[in-house]
């Protein structure tokens, strides 16, 4: 990521903290209209011209848009094209983010987003044909946004919804697990908490628990949230992944190291 998709991405989310309370609507429409710029290669060019200014960007977006989508939906989007992005994939990017930060922030502080993503991620990934259905390219984005509602219109709030519809719809070269976990990781980061993902053979005790919590807590230096994986394959010990970063002290690990140094 370059230095001004960082500083790009920082101004959205000074945008989407001045923006007060939105309606899902509003994050919908923002995606929709993500979806519609990665599909138009010079409209993406048009929005993130060095050269044009915001009034110009309003008025293309105004134009293209027109009241199609919410007011709010549009404030962002006019605020996400002025800034200065290293590319177009990365405004591509941002565009996404600052849908899924809005869909966290309407659904409220009581729907657990994240948790729901992660669920549905670990659901896919059990499920070799469903992650077939969601994630070939040769499947139709509108068969596959009627599958994840059919999948969780019963299951997960309107926010998980619209985020996983829109991440089937716009996969952008990635896998449909991958997207899944990212999106949890956003809509965490806006809520102020990181999460990290616990791999054990057995699940742990409460005490273990709060252990483990207040450790990475201290080395995030933000509030943790647990999404807590048993399995059996591991055989002992504990596997944490916390962003990018991958702490393995399972059993199965240090096995796999072992009979890498023998093989040596």
């Amino acid at each position: 990521m370059g230095s001004a998709t960082r500083e790009a991405l920082a101004g959205t989310r000074a945008a989407l903290a001045g923006l007060g309370r939105a309606e899902l609507q509003a994050a919908d429409d923002l995606l929709a209209a993500a979806r519609v710029i990665g599909a138009t290669p010079h409209l993406r060019t048009a929005l993130i011209d060095a050269e044009a200014d915001e009034a110009q960007k309003r008025a293309l977006v105004a134009q293209v848009f027109g009241s199609r989508i919410a007011p709010e939906a549009a404030t962002l989007l006019v605020s996400a094209a002025s800034q200065r992005w290293s590319s177009g994939n990365d405004f591509l990017a941002g565009l996404e983010e600052l849908g899924f930060r809005l869909a966290s922030e309407a659904a409220g502080r009581d729907v657990q987003v994240d948790a729901e993503l992660f669920a549905f991620e670990r659901t896919v990934a059990h499920d070799a044909e469903l992650e077939l259905a969601l994630g070939s390219k040769l499947g139709a984005a509108a068969a596959k946004s009627q599958l994840v509602e059919r999948l969780l219109a019963t299951r997960a709030s309107a926010a998980t919804v619209a985020i996983v519809r829109h991440l089937v719809q716009q996969p952008r070269g990635r896998r449909i697990g991958e997207m899944l976990r990212q999106a949890a990781s956003i809509v965490a980061d806006q809520r102020g908490f990181d999460v990290a993902t616990i791999t054990t053979a057995v699940p742990l005790t409460e005490e273990q628990r709060e252990r483990l919590e207040r450790s990475l807590a201290a080395t995030a230096g933000r509030s943790i949230r647990f999404d807590t994986i048993v399995d059996p394959a591991v055989l002992g010990g504990v596997r944490v992944q916390l962003g990018d970063d991958v702490i393995d002290g399972s059993v199965a690990s240090r096995l796999s190291d072992l009979r890498l140094k023998l093989a040596g």
